[in-house]
């Protein structure tokens, strides 16, 4: 990772998309770690593609970006070191559990964005479980970024930030220097588990504000035509609690 002589390592917290651009822009912007997690997406494909794309100087870290409780109304939990998959569309108390069980890192994206994050009574009720909570989201308007900072310290919660990239270009706009040398999964997740020291990094000129233009069309995209296409046009996501693959295990956490 990092080889200068200070022991810090320079992460993205949450990218949604990987491939060759991705990986390129990673690397031309110093970046150490890229946090993998996409949407709708199992966990072993997850790991495969995050090792695929792992090179000595750039750590790919699998992840999942779980979709609590209902799609009007469902709270996003990013959680790091999952050992076995977890669906989304479960409630947020099972899937809270489950990451506590597997001693997954737990982190908050976005909080209180629109009717897709945890609030602050979640945060309240959940505080032991959070590892750390998002204070900066390039998708932000400044006052979402102001409350996310003002939870962050009411709750006494260690912060860190990402890119939050659904588009290639993004990647590394926003990210969290941990004062650690990472080289692994695991040591991404005791670094936000111990409350490793940390700097936030992010773009305050005007890419800044291309950059919010151009994944806030992406994200209009997502929930629209896209959607549809997920909800009723394609059958049953590879992540829903009553697929197969989990063999029944959260059919009773199940929100549909």
């Amino acid at each position: 990772m990092s080889d200068g002589t200070a022991a810090e390592t320079r992460v993205d917290c949450h990218v949604k998309v990987l491939n060759d651009a991705v990986v390129e822009r990673a690397r031309a912007v110093g970046l150490d770690v890229l946090v993998y997690a996409p949407h709708f997406t199992r966990l072993p494909e997850i790991r495969r593609q995050a090792a695929s794309y792992s090179t000595d100087d750039l750590l790919v870290v699998p992840a999942r970006e779980v979709f609590t409780g209902s799609w009007r109304n469902r709270k996003h939990v990013l959680a790091v070191g999952l050992e076995e998959p977890v669906p989304d569309f479960i409630s947020l108390e099972a899937a809270m559990a489950e990451f506590e069980r597997q001693g997954a890192a737990v982190l908050v994206p976005h909080p209180e964005f629109a009717t897709v994050s945890l609030g602050e009574s979640d945060l309240r009720r959940y505080v032991d479980v959070v590892d750390a909570i998002e204070v900066f989201n390039p998708k932000h308007f400044p006052a979402h970024n102001r409350r996310a900072r003002e939870l962050a310290e009411k709750l006494a919660l260690p912060p860190f930030t990402s890119s939050y990239a659904h588009l290639p270009q993004s990647v590394g706009v926003a990210h969290t220097v941990l004062d650690r040398t990472i080289e692994t999964e695991a040591e991404l997740v005791s670094a936000f588990e111990d409350g490793v020291a940390r700097r936030i990094v992010y773009n305050k000129g005007n890419g800044r504000w291309r950059t919010t233009a151009l994944e806030l069309a992406h994200l209009c995209y997502e929930n629209t035509w896209e959607k549809i296409d997920r909800l009723f046009l394609s059958g049953t996501e590879p992540t829903h609690p009553h697929h197969i693959a989990y063999d029944g295990r959260f059919d009773d956490a199940s929100v549909y």
